[in-house]
């Protein structure tokens, strides 16, 4: 029997998804679903939710278990064949709250905070322990299972997870999947276009959409022309500001359009979220501490939809478009799938150093996740990935040494931490988050 533990199924919404989907998938149907959490109330919500729909969708032929804490860990990953990853250390309260505001005591603002910058360093430093403990156990109970991690700052806990551990690993996000059809759709391209082919590669939340084409015919063009006078329009007043205005304006510099959103590129770089050019946030349309306004809304949207999902008799539920239920129907079937998947570069993006986790294109069937060869991107965006990996392998290398001095190093190698601040104030910066997080005794 195929066993998915679903680590963080508090995270009802996405275990909705992940798991509604896998009962729609046929060598996945009888799976013994078993959901782990440490709060016992989204615990008890989840499993509530996923029994109706069991019910519902599935003719009770799935079996769902619910593992509340770290006792019953083990249980829950005893046996597994996948283990989806969707936890969150520290939550909203008092982790995301720390991450942003410590930081802006010493004139350092962020937009999300996940991925990179200040707050993805510190959020990285307090996930990765827990995820090698998982490691730890799976090493132990499932040697073999497939570690899905849906978790951001997503190649810091790939990462971690493959140089830390013997666990197979592929880190999963939604960035590439939707990357050419919003922009297409954004500007009024879509429709005209029959025969739509694309290629991305580079790092997560960092991906480049190196292709782009109708038919064969090349679509950048028409794309640039229309993005830079949309661009143009909205910083002259003679057009509306929209959300993309960041990544228009890397493209037009850069020559090829970002997988990410515009808030979270705006913080992966030097160039926008400046004390001394303050101006430039109106003008691009970057909403300052916007994750922490995400996240107030989901808590008091989920008060409103809990009942929807946890008490309704009639739930249903139609697949989605989430990379998990594919990849696991994939090895299960050994019918192929592709998906954007972040993967250690064995050689597969050849001008990007050997230990960063990378997001291409990868192949999925009995053999597991295997990237495909990239060769060399164009060397302007190599080295914009760069300046993010610097970071990314700092702060994995501070979590297996708990070393202070590379938690400094991480944060002083960051595009926009360094932008800001000086030497004196990052290492500032650096002890008071260690404090207001309570990981002295992780950095001594």
């Amino acid at each position: 029997m195929v066993k998915i533990t679903f680590m963080g199924a508090g995270s009802t919404v996405f275990a909705k998804n992940v798991l509604g989907d896998s009962m729609l998938s046929e060598p996945l149907r009888d799976a013994h679903i078993a959901l782990y959490d440490i709060d016992g109330d989204r615990l008890r919500e989840s499993k509530l939710m996923l029994d109706v729909l069991n019910r519902n969708t599935n003719a009770d032929r799935a079996t769902v278990t619910a593992h509340l804490g770290v006792d019953e860990r083990r249980t829950a990953l005893d046996g597994a064949s996948y283990v989806v990853n969707a936890i969150q250390v520290g939550g909203y309260e008092p982790s995301t709250v720390i991450d942003f505001e410590v930081p802006k005591r010493f004139g350092l603002e962020q937009t999300i905070g996940d991925t990179l910058g200040i707050g993805g360093i510190f959020r990285g430093l307090r996930t990765i322990p827990i995820c090698l403990d998982f490691a730890r156990d799976m090493e132990d109970v499932c040697p073999d299972a497939w570690f899905l991690n849906y978790v951001n700052p997503m190649a810091m806990i790939t990462g971690a997870m493959l140089r830390g551990s013997g666990i197979k690993t592929v880190g999963l996000c939604h960035s590439v999947q939707a990357c050419a059809t919003h922009l297409l759709g954004h500007l009024g391209m879509l429709d005209d276009v029959k025969a739509l082919q694309w290629k991305i590669a580079g790092i997560n939340h960092q991906g480049w959409l190196l292709e782009i084409t109708d038919g064969g015919v090349d679509l950048y063009p028409e794309i640039k022309r229309r993005a830079k006078a949309m661009n143009q329009a909205a910083l002259d007043g003679t057009g509306e500001k929209h959300w993309d205005m960041v990544r228009f304006a890397l493209m037009d510099t850069f020559g090829y359009y970002v997988t990410e959103s515009s808030e979270h590129s705006a913080e992966y770089m030097p160039y926008w979220i400046k004390r001394l050019a303050p101006e430039l946030i109106a003008q691009y349309n970057i909403p300052l501490d916007e994750y922490p306004r995400r996240c107030i809304r989901q808590i008091a949207g989920w008060k409103e939809r809990s009942k929807e999902l946890v008490e309704n008799p009639a739930l249903s539920h139609a697949r989605t478009h989430e990379y998990g239920s594919y990849i696991m129907e994939a090895i299960e079937s050994d019918v192929p799938f592709r998906i954007g998947g972040n993967v250690m570069n064995t050689g597969l993006i050849t001008n990007l150093p050997a230990k960063a986790v990378v997001e291409v294109a990868c192949l999925v069937d009995r053999n597991g996740v295997q990237g495909t060869y990239v060769g060399d991107l164009p060397e302007q965006l190599a080295a914009l990935n760069r300046t993010n990996i610097n970071v990314q392998l700092l702060t994995i290398e501070a979590a297996f040494t708990h070393k202070r001095d590379t938690v400094y190093h991480a944060a002083m190698l960051d595009p926009h931490t360094s932008s800001e601040l000086t030497l004196d104030q990052i290492r500032a910066l650096c002890d008071a988050l260690i404090e207001a997080h309570g990981m002295e005794g992780m950095f001594a």
